[in-house]
């Protein structure tokens, strides 16, 4: 299984806001975007991939959102305004939920209340945690044994304070080139990468 978190610190967990926020400061639609190139290929979705939308601005606990591809059957589309829908639903299952609650979506999609942080130290026991960084080891250089997971944020840095958590839990650095790119650019690299090597 490959597994990819996109952290979206500025993304409201209301789903009036979060909808709102498309085309704006929060840049929302960045969430549906990458969502697309991380399931979908063509005429069909990818049956190997975990993907979790952690949005971030919220009054009382951050959302995270699991689209697990073993288990989807119906999306609803994979063009942006279906994949926005698709994560308002949830945000609005998510109503009134405690810290660290889960509730069922659709078949394959859950959201919870969990942090990023509480989220990748789960991950970390049956992942191997990557991080992009410009510095870091050329993902044609990179070794992937197991399972691979990818850390990816929406245009809002990595904080510092996070960088040494992922590093406790052993996040290597990788590069996918000298350029800043979009996490959803950066999926479509991972997963070439991958589907060529492996």
């Amino acid at each position: 299984m490959r597994a990819f978190v996109l952290r979206a610190r500025s993304a409201p967990t209301d789903s009036q806001l979060f909808l709102a926020s498309v085309g704006q400061e929060a840049h929302t639609e960045i969430l549906a975007h990458t969502l697309m190139n991380t399931i979908f290929v063509a005429q069909s979705h990818r049956n190997d991939v975990v993907v979790y939308l952690v949005l971030e601005s919220t009054h009382d606990f951050s959302r995270t959102i699991c689209f697990d591809t073993r288990n989807i059957c119906h999306i609803g589309g994979f063009h942006e305004q279906a994949l926005l829908t698709k994560i308002a639903k949830a945000l609005d299952i998510s109503r009134g939920m405690t810290k660290e609650q889960t509730r069922v979506v659709n078949e394959g999609i859950t959201v919870s209340t969990i942090s990023f942080e509480k989220l990748v130290q789960d991950l970390a026991v049956d992942y191997q945690l990557f991080m992009m960084d410009k510095k870091g080891t050329s993902i044609r250089e990179q070794e992937f044994v197991g399972n691979p997971c990818f850390l990816l944020t929406d245009h809002i840095p990595m904080p510092k304070k996070s960088f040494n958590t992922l590093k406790r839990l052993g996040a290597q650095k990788i590069s996918l080139g000298p350029k800043m790119l979009f996490a959803s650019q950066c999926v479509v690299l991972i997963h070439n990468e991958l589907d060529i090597n492996q």
